[in-house]
């Protein structure tokens, strides 16, 4: 007991202080000095999503240090390690009716206001206890970090192999970073921009480029064999890691995730030794502003955060501005032959998601009268066999005269009838659909939400040819084709 030390939450608008787990813990002999009174970044979990289950925690702290613990309890004083926390799941946080409002409309920027936001009780309430397996390890063993720990060793020892001469920090970020990539891995989660798959990919990256700041030679080689550490150490509690397809497929996506970034960091890196602004870097090289920060604090340099995010403000706007005047809704006007590329692009779509899988989603199209521009998910470069087979299915569907048809109906019965969109746009409750059908068996070859200018039937399209295919950022591929008639 004289090395624990506890936090509640402080209270603020949306809950009360809470005094009650404050009292319980001096019942149980922790001292008034030894409680901290934190706000919602510090003592507060959830939601999981925008809205739902939350509430207050209490947090429990270990003293690392050989010397006593002091009398007062300091948060802020690192040899406090926390080793627990209990979650009072007591709060339904909900959406106000200006916060669905802002939700509705489609130029809302995200943010939210305390009147659009509202914390109702919970009629069940529930404690959701959680004890860190590592951090309990590390006050039981009277150690001062878990990566002293044993499930750490043989990964830290791996990293330093490697890279022989690197420092602490760096083994250690490189250590927790891998491992933490491969158990994501594991569960379903692939790099990309958004949600877990973006946590994903920071995480890889970050590790790379850590490596990279200590040897230049770093590879996707030397990054698996980190992780088949992590795997082979596991194994014996994580069957699957056993099965030699999920085993090969996990290590396969961390290599391409960190052969896709090598590229960035190298130039990345040269551009912040000549000074390039940290704004420039992220559009212009697609070096991570989080990274541009680490390195300029290794530095000694400080990056201006409010001032990159009001660039990143300024462009974004811009780029919304540029695609809803220049080219409305992707299209340079609505000609016969943009008309016909439209068309076109559709099928390609549904094309690219028959040869490549259903993760396969539009990101942007822009079509003139010399060709169709379409933009979508993938991981890795087309093989010439897949151009080929999509260019294939195109001109059958042409080839077959499939009917093309326009519908308007509510935004919910067009997605229970399958049809896609651009990925992360949002659309109106009433939306138009065009579907292209064969109407001799009924079969639906595509059905995505438009509002742009298409052909009646396939045959006016004409002979479709895929002309390039290229990389546009980590995860997204482009496809230029035309067609002739």
């Amino acid at each position: 007991p004289d090395r624990l030390a506890v936090s509640c939450f402080a209270g603020d608008n949306d809950a009360a202080k809470d005094k009650e787990s404050a009292e319980l813990w001096q019942k149980l002999g922790i001292p008034p000095e030894r409680i901290a009174f934190l706000g919602k970044s510090a003592n507060w979990w959830g939601p999981a999503g925008l809205t739902g289950p939350c509430g207050p925690d209490t947090e429990m702290f270990y003293w690392t240090a050989e010397e006593p613990a002091p009398a007062v309890f300091d948060p802020a004083d690192k040899r406090w390690f926390e080793i627990w926390n209990d979650v009072f799941m007591q709060y339904d946080k909900q959406l106000t009716e200006s916060g669905k409002k802002k939700m509705a409309d489609k130029d809302w920027d995200g943010s939210f206001s305390t009147e659009d936001l509202i914390f109702k009780q919970l009629k069940q309430r529930n404690v959701d206890t959680g004890m860190g397996l590592e951090r309990t390890l590390v006050a039981l063993n009277g150690l001062t970090s878990v990566y002293e720990t044993d499930l750490f060793e043989s990964i830290i020892g791996a990293v330093k192999n490697i890279l022989p001469t690197i420092d602490v920090k760096s083994q250690r970020i490189i250590s927790d970073h891998i491992k933490a990539s491969v158990f994501l891995l594991s569960d379903g989660v692939e790099p990309s921009n958004k949600d877990r798959g973006y946590i994903l990919r920071r995480l890889i990256r970050r590790a790379v480029a850590r490596a990279n700041m200590n040897d230049i030679n770093f590879d996707s080689k030397k990054l698996m064999s980190i992780a088949q550490i992590v795997l082979k150490n596991y194994s014996g509690f994580y069957q699957e890691f056993k099965q030699k397809n999920k085993f090969n497929d996990i290590l396969n996506k961390l290599s391409l995730e960190a052969r896709k970034f090598r590229a960035t960091i190298e130039k990345g890196f040269k551009e912040f030794e000549k000074g390039t602004d940290p704004f420039i870097l992220f559009t212009s090289y697609g070096f991570p502003i989080e990274l541009t920060q680490e390195i300029a604090e290794e530095k000694g340099l400080k990056i201006d955060l409010d001032k990159f995010n009001e660039e990143m403000k300024k462009h974004q706007e811009l780029s919304r501005t540029a695609s809803a005047g220049q080219f409305k809704g992707g299209l340079a006007d609505h000609s016969e032959i943009i008309t016909r590329l439209h068309t076109a692009t559709h099928l390609m779509n549904a094309a690219l998601r028959k040869v490549l899988g259903e993760q396969v989603w539009q990101k942007g199209s822009n079509i003139t009268k010399e060709r169709t521009r379409f933009d979508f998910t993938h991981p890795e470069k087309m093989t010439e066999e897949q151009k080929t087979e999509v260019e294939k299915l195109v001109n059958e569907w042409i080839v077959r005269d499939l009917t093309v048809k326009k519908e308007i109906m509510p935004l919910e019965e067009a997605r229970q009838l399958g049809a896609i969109g651009v990925f992360g746009e949002k659309y109106t409750e009433t939306v138009s659909v065009y579907s292209v059908v064969d109407s001799q068996t009924g079969e639906v070859i595509s059905r995505e939400f438009c509002g742009g200018p298409h052909v009646t039937h396939t045959d006016a399209i004409g002979k479709f040819k895929i002309i390039k295919e290229e990389a546009v950022a980590a995860g997204v591929r482009r496809l230029k084709a035309t067609v002739t008639s």
